[in-house]
């Protein structure tokens, strides 16, 4: 692409920034109604809370298949349009998929129900997201070019997704508490939603191209080829990537527990509070705007890292909150800022994973560090909804404001603050092993280094 002269070749058109940024906001609004699931299985389905923790858990155990398949299947892609643009599509049927999930009836037999929600909800993460998910770090680093670039798409562009998807955290409990009093109401709302996010969710796809050959190649030329035993050198050498997947599995364990829902139910007592909640933790969201600033002079790690700690503040504030809405407003701009950065930078530390590979001789194989990434991710989802379900099921929970026991009300108390602050102290440990930071600025030099070198040996 020709750049104008004069204009700064790393800058970012504001037109590729909102383009690329529309499937993250469908996908983002997708992973937001999945938090639902738990309540519509137990009060609309009216089914054991224990059984809907074990289906969700089940449907994990296709994802450890699927997702290093989608990997290793995305780095090999090499099509006309590009090597991660082609799993763009999936976005169709994550949210037709979505949609069946919340079309189950409520006479149907036991048995029906479990294969309904366990099938449709395995295809969205197994299939749809796993592939979104390993074809995101691929598609980026061959549609931009520049570290600049990456970052301004991580950290401004994901303000955009971030308050449309914040946006609609706030409406999402009255249109919940409006049409999803019975089960056709549930599936007449999920298609509502479904059909625009679909349309948006497709503008990357049409406007964003891949332009920027990154790829090994061969001395004539050519792209070297990524055979299976590639996924295993990856895999085995490069530990950075864990603690990038640990803080992702943690993140979704939490925001998935969907244990919000309840505990505005039954200990605020106000489903409309936790809209103004999710309002509140809107305040945080014009932060990203000075991470590219701050990451010049500390590092995405070290701002991550930050972000770990102000999270568990917030939801230790939550124990002492109870039904007070100011401290519960307090709460949550200390974990909306705290998660900011980790929900908009992570992509970043899978480039430095991916470099970090290339540096030491081996494929970039930014797919397979997705599907490593996305795995926790699902993993996290799964267990944080079914440990939820276990857990409330344990305290005896009854889905009555007239016959819940105590105990249920102490364990929605302690999953809304204690338990996800001692998670998200231990993700901050983890980064006393995080020794990539320190290394990034050698191997990027080396790296520009064998580039320039690369391109200047191939023949023609």
């Amino acid at each position: 692409m020709k750049e104008k002269k004069g204009k700064n070749p790393k800058s970012l058109k504001i037109g590729s920034l909102f383009a690329w940024q529309s499937r993250a906001v469908s996908h983002g609004i997708c992973m937001m109604i999945l938090g639902y699931l738990s309540i519509y299985c137990t009060d609309t389905l009216k089914m054991d809370p224990y059984l809907v923790g074990m289906l969700l858990v089940l449907s994990k155990l296709l994802d450890g298949v699927t997702d290093v398949f989608a990997g290793y299947l995305v780095d090999r892609t090499n099509t006309k349009i590009g090597r991660g643009r082609p799993y763009e599509f999936c976005i169709v049927g994550l949210w037709f998929c979505t949609w069946l999930m919340y079309s189950c009836s409520p006479s149907w037999n036991l048995a029906v129900k479990c294969i309904w929600v366990l099938s449709s909800y395995a295809l969205v993460n197994s299939i749809f997201f796993t592939f979104l998910n390993a074809n995101q770090t691929v598609y980026m680093v061959r549609a931009f070019k520049y570290e600049e670039q990456y970052v301004a798409l991580n950290s401004y562009g994901n303000i955009i997704s971030m308050v449309c998807v914040a946006f609609f955290n706030v409406i999402s409990p009255t249109l919940v508490a409006r049409y999803a009093v019975n089960a056709s109401g549930w599936s007449r709302m999920i298609a509502m939603i479904a059909i625009p996010m679909v349309i948006i969710g497709l503008m990357r796809f049409i406007f964003v191209k891949e332009t920027n050959p990154v790829d090994i190649q061969s001395p004539d030329g050519e792209k070297t080829k990524v055979r299976l035993k590639d996924v295993k050198t990856v895999l085995t050498r490069n530990p950075y990537i864990y603690i990038v997947a640990l803080i992702l599995f943690i993140q979704n364990f939490v925001s998935n527990m969907g244990v919000n829902v309840y505990y505005f139910t039954y200990v605020a007592k106000d489903l409309n509070l936790m809209g103004l909640v999710n309002a509140a933790m809107l305040l945080a969201i014009p932060l990203a705007a000075f991470f590219p600033r701050i990451i010049k002079r500390f590092s995405t790690g070290k701002l991550i890292l930050a972000g770990c700690l102000i999270t568990a503040a917030g939801y230790l504030l939550n124990f002492f909150a109870e039904g007070n809405p100011i401290l519960l407003g307090i709460a949550g701009i200390l974990y909306g800022g705290g998660i900011t950065p980790i929900s908009i930078l992570f992509p970043l530390m899978i480039i430095d994973c991916a470099d970090f590979n290339e540096w030491k001789g081996m494929q970039r194989m930014e797919g397979t560090l997705g599907c490593v990434t996305g795995l926790a991710t699902k993993i996290g989802s799964a267990l944080g909804a079914g440990l939820l379900g276990i857990l409330l099921s344990c305290a005896g929970y009854i889905g009555d404001m007239a016959q819940i026991p105590e105990s249920a009300i102490w364990m929605i108390r302690l999953l809304f603050s204690i338990i996800p602050m001692l998670l998200w102290l231990a993700v901050g440990s983890s980064f006393l092993f995080y020794k990539l930071d320190g290394m990034l600025p050698k191997i990027r030099r080396e790296l520009e280094e064998r580039r320039a070198q690369r391109e200047t040996d191939i023949p023609g």
